[in-house]
């Protein structure tokens, strides 16, 4: 499953959520092109994948950059890897992925309250009066402390934002 959002942290933070929801999972960056330490998408592409690359070796979340891949070619090592992985969640630039992407969009209140309306997605508020202007379930107030742990790679025990992720995989678009 995709997932995509125009506030950069949500865009961050949203897939390693929405893992975290699934139990075990590997978190695809198609935004990230830079070279990072480790395999990228791209090395896959290009050298094949290890043995130990093609399903997870222990319960968690596994993270893959992209790394500058040619989308079309990208995209198929993900079907590859998704017949091995108990779920893969995509961070992709945009809505335009060949499979069910979900859109996070941020609540801001007052003026700053989005006005389009969308056809499904994920909501979040930010803090208080906004009112989704579209179908989809309202997460929890994501605090601090979890993004913190999100980004340092390290999962809260308890979550009640991680735990909302959990409804979404069954939903329509999954």
């Amino acid at each position: 499953m995709g997932v995509w959002s125009p506030d950069p942290v949500l865009a961050t933070v949203a897939p390693i959520g929405l893992a975290a929801a699934a139990g075990t999972a590997l978190v695809v960056d198609l935004v990230t092109t830079s070279r990072v330490a480790g395999r990228t998408l791209a090395d896959l592409v290009a050298d094949g994948p290890r043995l130990g690359e093609l399903s997870p070796g222990r319960p968690g979340i596994a993270f893959l950059p992209g790394g500058n891949v040619d989308r079309a070619i990208g995209l198929e090592m993900l079907g590859q890897l998704a017949d091995h992985w108990p779920a893969i969640v995509v961070r992709g630039p945009d809505t335009e992925l060949p499979f069910a992407t979900v859109p996070v969009v941020p609540l801001f209140p007052g003026r700053l309250a989005p006005t389009t309306v969308v056809s499904h997605g994920v909501w979040q508020p930010v803090g208080a009066g906004a009112e989704p202007p579209g179908p989809g379930p309202v997460l929890p107030p994501l605090r601090g402390g979890v993004v913190r742990r999100l980004l340092s790679g390290h999962l809260p025990r308890r979550s009640r934002w991680i735990a909302a992720w959990r409804p979404i995989w069954e939903m329509p678009w999954a």
